[in-house]
């Protein structure tokens, strides 16, 4: 993979890190509940919900540092979870909000076509 191509993956999985940090440990608190716009009392109601999609953001960044890791035997491993977060990204910004196309979606679509282009 290029350069390009590993920077982009690998700042992708440390977004998907953050997103781990946001939704498992700060959910509940000033800082996580102004970056998803919540109210103390809605993000207490859904705390679980919420380290379980922090969980699966966290899998989505250990399969992309996996794939890095990996080199190019890893491409394959490398595409299929920039796949899985473009399609979470186009999911959520059709059924939650369409900031998630900007923040998640675009950067996965850029990392597959840097990654094919490789």
């Amino acid at each position: 993979m290029s350069l390009a191509a590993h920077l982009v993956v690998a700042l992708i999985a440390l977004l998907h890190v953050w997103f781990l940090v946001l939704e498992m440990f700060l959910w509940t608190r000033p800082s996580g509940r102004r970056a998803f716009g919540l109210t103390k009392e809605f993000a207490e109601q859904s705390k679980v919900l919420a380290a379980n999609q922090g969980l699966y953001n966290g899998f989505l960044a250990a399969g992309l540092l996996w794939g890095l890791w990996l080199g190019d035997a890893g491409r394959a491993i490398t595409l299929f979870f920039l796949g899985c977060v473009l399609v979470a990204g186009l999911f959520g910004g059709m059924t939650a909000s369409r900031k998630i196309l900007w923040v998640q979606g675009l950067p996965a679509l850029i990392g597959l076509i840097l990654v094919m282009l490789t």
